[in-house]
């Protein structure tokens, strides 16, 4: 029997693993109908959203300490303009792909949102467990530091999240076609 009948004669089969397999995506097995994800492309979805996580993170903070916020809104603006710019790195090429704003605005927030609430609630909660570092100047290394350590283990932390949603088919794994 070849592997093929073998795979139409197989209770259960994946098609959607099957089919991705044929366009060049590795999957191994079929249990509970889970694409294999690579760690590569759990890191590279995660990448993407820690650019444009950290451009609003760091613009936010930079806005604020200059004004001389408290900690409370600083934060606050660095949320609002994470998810600001995290959404937009997804909505700038589906629209140069085509895709119409609303279609894009759906995409961006089923690729982007679970990914990005995971990164802020860990680089903020690094941030504000870091003794001094909100309270620190733009000018001081604590800051700074304090900001990369965090960026960084938000990093650590959101891609084996990334590669499990996008093993589910959901998170970065909705915008995946328009990437080519």
């Amino acid at each position: 029997m070849t592997e093929q009948q073998q795979h139409h004669d197989h209770a259960g089969h994946d098609h959607a693993g099957h089919a991705a397999q044929h366009h060049g995506h590795q999957h191994h097995g079929h249990d509970a109908g889970q694409a294999k994800v690579s760690w590569r492309m759990a890191a590279s979805a995660t990448l993407h959203c820690l650019t444009g996580c950290a451009i609003g993170e760091v613009l936010g903070l930079v806005i604020a300490t200059a004004l001389g916020w408290a900690t409370a809104p600083s934060i606050a603006l660095a949320v609002v303009l994470a998810f600001f710019f995290g959404y937009l790195l997804t909505l700038l090429p589906l629209r140069r792909a085509g895709v119409s704003w609303g279609a894009a605005v759906k995409l961006a927030l089923a690729a982007d949102t679970v990914s990005i609430i995971v990164m802020e609630i860990v680089d903020n909660g690094v941030m504000l467990a870091v003794p001094g570092a909100m309270d620190a100047g733009l000018t001081s290394g604590l800051f700074w530091g304090a900001l990369a350590f965090a960026l960084l283990v938000a990093f650590l932390v959101t891609t084996p999240v990334n590669k499990w949603i996008i093993g589910k088919g959901k998170g970065h794994a909705v915008v995946h076609a328009y990437h080519h």
